[in-house]
């Protein structure tokens, strides 16, 4: 009985030696890769000063000090996350929330050296900011090969989680090609999904193979605490390459785009339309005169294949477009009617992306949109333009507008609709405060805004 608890105890020992020898060293993976690491720092100027209904030039001079100090002061707000060196001349890589609001930006490298960043571009649609800083020869980090990454192999995340600088953790690709659509239905990162413990402070840090390699830019968890559940969502390095190419050369982003409505194909659909088993994305709206359209799509067709790559859920088609060019002639796989067949889609350019600039938008740093009758009629005017993005660090911003404000007069004219107010920009003079007047939860409100 004691030689075979002893032989029992011995297997378990050897056992657990075996499996301890198995595990990967990653002591030489961090040490090297650390120092292309960066903790970034943004702060952005918040302004927590209550505006009076009244306009200044209109308070009495004997109350106007007594009312400028009741005004309390500008805070800056303070925020932290992580970010990478791409390139020994300064480009760092990080996340657009970590700095897309920032007035100021700081790099720091696990040497203690500190520089300040200037934006060079922003997507917010990738959630990636390209930074730059003043610096020659720096440590970089190496991008893996996008096509190469498995579910089930060991990944490591480096990062400053709660502010704690250069911080490591480990696990597994969990998932890939994680669809999580933006807050504007948009869906364009085949996410990454890992076990990693990724914390608030991780986001814009880099996700290592084993090889040292960059595959992905940790960016999201899922939490219903605030900290690591287990479920942390990383961009993959197909799209951040692309994302960076163009920053690089254009300041901004251009996208693919195809002028559809799509959605899932269950299995009541696919036996309706003639397919085997749900797959593919349903086209269940196009775009009149969109590139869809001129191809020969139609509503009721399933793509189950474009540009070489298989389309198994309705997510993986927009992954797919978002990375091509406008002008690129593709092949699209589809079936009609119970039938497969091929037609040639000329790639579109997604609308009015071209005229994003780094900073993002118009001149005024915002975009805008028309506003039907009914929209109109239910805020009871006559006239106007509806703010639907406002970018950081832009006249907009500046001037306090926010999306949701309906904007009906622009220096001395009034704003029909968008025409009128792409007719009035481009006649904006530069350097001089310009009137507007705009409505906000029914009430109206004049600003003045500024072409730097």
């Amino acid at each position: 009985m004691l030689m075979r608890s002893t032989f029992a105890f011995v297997c378990l020992f050897v056992g657990i030696l075996s499996a301890h020898a198995q595990l990967p060293d990653f002591t030489q993976l961090i040490e090297e890769n650390s120092r292309a690491v960066v903790k970034i720092t943004a702060i952005e100027s918040n302004s927590s000063r209550r505006r009076s209904a009244v306009p200044q030039g209109q308070i009495p001079d004997a109350l106007r000090d007594l009312f400028n100090q009741r005004r309390s002061p500008e805070r800056k707000a303070r925020s932290m996350g992580s970010g990478f060196i791409i390139s020994a001349d300064g480009y760092v890589l990080t996340n657009n929330h970590v700095v897309g609001s920032a007035k100021q930006i700081t790099v720091r490298l696990n040497d203690r050296r500190e520089y300040d960043a200037e934006i060079i571009g922003l997507d917010p649609r990738s959630d990636l900011a390209l930074l730059k800083v003043d610096e020659k020869n720096l440590p970089v980090v190496h991008f893996g090969h996008p096509d190469e990454l498995k579910v089930g192999e060991w990944v490591v995340a480096i990062g400053s989680p709660f502010g704690l600088d250069y911080s490591a953790s480990t696990g597994i690709v969990s998932a890939i090609g994680r669809s999580i659509p933006t807050a504007r239905g948009e869906d364009y990162v085949p996410f990454i999904q890992t076990d990693v413990a990724i914390n608030p402070g991780n986001s814009g840090g880099p996700l290592f193979n084993l090889a040292g390699e960059v595959v992905g830019i940790n960016s999201q968890i899922y939490t219903r605490s605030g900290g690591s559940i287990g479920l942390s969502f990383a961009i993959p390095v197909s799209v951040a390459l692309e994302v960076v190419s163009q920053l690089k050369e254009k300041g901004r982003v251009d996208r693919g785009w195809l002028g559809v409505y799509i959605q899932d194909v269950d299995r009541n659909l696919a036996q309706s339309l003639g397919l085997e088993k749900p797959q593919g994305a349903l086209l269940a709206q196009l775009e009149p005169g969109g590139p869809a359209d001129k191809a020969g799509l139609k509503a009721g067709d399933v793509v189950i294949g474009f540009n070489g790559q298989a389309v198994v859920d309705a997510s993986d088609l927009p992954h797919i477009v978002g990375l091509l060019s406008a002008g690129q002639k593709v092949e699209a796989s589809v079936i009609r009617r119970g039938k497969q067949r091929a037609l040639s889609v000329e790639i579109g350019a997604r609308p009015g992306e071209s005229s994003v600039a780094a900073s993002g938008g118009d001149i005024l740093g915002m975009e805008v949109a028309e506003l039907d009758d009914e929209a109109l009629e239910g805020r009871r005017l006559l006239g106007g333009v509806s703010v639907v993005k406002v970018y950081p660090n832009s006249p907009a911003s500046d001037a306090g507008l926010k999306v949701g404000d309906t904007l009906v007069q622009l220096g001395y004219q009034t704003l029909d609709d968008v025409d009128d107010y792409e007719q009035i920009l481009a006649e904006l003079p530069t350097g001089t405060p310009v009137a507007l007047r705009f409505f906000r939860r029914g009430r109206s409100i004049f600003r003045t805004i500024e072409i730097k």
